[in-house]
């Protein structure tokens, strides 16, 4: 008799699958939690490529896994970092592929305002530590801007008292860059338009600015949030163009200010900053214009008297000419009689040398001189004929030494260079024999994380996801539980066991 028959009969206990127990408990977990708003501390954060968030929440006690889709995660106000206490805004679900439930969060906000002024003060570190906000790199305000570029919302009052002020103390050109000064939208658009600014071209259809104001009125903490995200003051530390912050009141501060050229406690003070009073400057150019006459006047005066004092001190022009006028009239009456002299005794002389030269020595002179140049022009010929044949045979020897030398040396050359490319190729050979791609043909894989290579299992499981490469391509792969061999469906047959007789 067989103890475990399958017509034994069974209990009024009803019998469930698997699958049955996981959806029952996804049905109630979702009904009775279907919104709830859970308090907790970020850790673990992870953000894979498919742009999902990964976090968990806890506590002293506790912790919930958390995850974030793609959609939910790019629509957060508060992006999540390592250590942030917050309020998570979402409903429970199950995950029946581990027997695990996780919070699905759709939005976050800080636990209140020490937690934000915590994590304020933590990327403020951060970014001071990367010389963001050294004076040393600060630019000069120009002092009158052509252009003003201002970076804030076209439809709210700050916009409007910047113009306003602008046109009482200088009228500016202005550029107005449209953007969203609160909400999730706000730090993008603010940096992509710090860094549209700047992409402009000098001279191009729509100026480039000279000084960028990035302006916005008062308003909590939560409410100037966006110009304290990183995005925002990296655009503003680069920026090559000036640029003054004026976001919130006298007593708001955001982390754009530190990152900016200069602060202003109001955007009708960033104004302020921006260009001169223009009536001031009219009169101080006025008071300094009737300055300069005054001075130039007073120069003037004072040079001319020091002109007739020194002119008093000097002789008459007459009483010094008069000496050199007489002393000319002397030199001028002895000139003629002087010359008619010179001209007779050079005249004697002449005639005295002309009578002693004869006709005969001046020919001999000049034949004797006519031989010698007939002799040396003789004795020239034969002297340049030899010097153009020796010139000739050894400009002959030297042009056969070059022709040997460009052989031997293009000889050489070729030699050398096919021993560089023969040493090239067994280079090229050992370098695919050491590397890792022949090691991949024999069967092997490398596998890789966000952080390089990893070696063990601990390490993968670790990474979550990672990526193996094979010898024809790349396969991504996530770290999970080893999958177990399914039960078939159905009672066990029974052991074998004999009969009790």
């Amino acid at each position: 008799m067989d103890l475990l028959d399958d017509d034994a009969p069974r209990g009024n206990q009803p019998e469930y699958s698997v699958s049955e127990i996981s959806g029952a408990v996804k049905r109630v977990i979702e009904g009775e939690f279907g919104h709830v708003r859970v308090r907790g501390e970020i850790s673990r954060v992870s953000r894979p490529s498919s742009g999902h968030l990964y976090f968990d929440l806890k506590d002293d006690r506790a912790v919930i896994a958390a995850v974030s889709w793609k959609g939910q995660a790019a629509r957060m106000s508060v992006r999540p970092e390592e250590g942030m206490e917050v309020i998570a805004i979402g409903r429970l679900t199950t995950f029946p592929g581990q027997s695990k439930y996780q919070l699905i969060v759709e939005d976050i906000v800080p636990a209140g305002a020490g937690a934000l002024m915590v994590m304020l003060e933590k990327r403020k570190a951060a970014l001071a530590a990367e010389g963001l906000f050294d004076a040393a790199r600060k630019k000069p305000i120009p002092f009158l801007p052509e252009v003003i570029g201002v970076v804030t919302s076209p439809s709210g009052a700050v916009i409007r008292d910047i113009l306003h002020r602008l046109r009482d103390r200088f009228p500016r050109r202005v550029v107005i860059w449209p953007v969203a000064v609160q909400g999730e939208r706000c730090a993008p658009e603010v940096a992509a338009a710090i860094a549209g600014f700047n992409a402009l071209v000098p001279g191009g259809p729509v100026p480039r600015p000279d000084l960028i104001i990035v302006a916005r009125g008062g308003g909590s903490i939560e409410d100037l949030w966006g110009f304290n995200e990183e995005i925002v003051v990296r655009a503003a530390a680069a920026s090559r163009i000036p640029l003054i912050s004026a976001v919130g009141h006298e007593t708001d501060t955001t982390l754009i200010d530190h990152a900016a050229d200069r602060r202003a406690p109001t955007p009708t003070a960033a104004a302020e900053m921006a260009v001169p009073v223009r009536m001031e400057l009219l009169a101080w150019a006025g008071e300094q214009g009737a300055r300069l006459t005054r001075a130039m006047r007073q120069r003037q005066d004072l040079r001319a008297q020091r002109l007739a004092d020194l002119s008093r001190a000097l002789g008459r022009p007459e009483t010094l000419l008069d000496p050199a006028r007489q002393r000319f009239d002397n030199w001028t009456d002895r000139l003629g009689p002087a010359l008619l002299a010179a001209a007779t005794r050079k005249r004697a002389g002449f005639n005295a040398t002309a009578a002693r030269m004869q006709p005969g020595l001046l020919t001999g002179f000049i034949g004797r001189e006519r031989r010698l140049l007939a002799d040396r022009a003789g004795r020239l010929m034969p002297a340049l004929a030899r010097l153009a044949r020796d010139t000739a045979r050894d400009c002959a020897r030297q042009r056969g030494e070059v022709g040997q030398l460009a052989a031997r040396q293009s000889t050489a050359m070729r030699q050398r260079f096919d021993k560089l490319c023969e040493r090239l190729s067994v280079l090229d050979r050992m370098r695919l024999t050491l590397g890792y791609t022949e090691t991949l043909r024999r069967g092997y894989a490398v596998v890789r994380g966000e952080d390089g290579l990893l070696t063990t299992k601990a390490a993968a499981e670790a990474a979550g996801t990672f990526e193996i490469e094979f010898q024809d391509g790349r396969l991504p792969a996530t770290a999970g539980p080893v999958a177990r061999p399914r039960k078939p469906k159905g009672d066990p047959p029974p052991p074998f066991q004999g009969s009790l007789f």
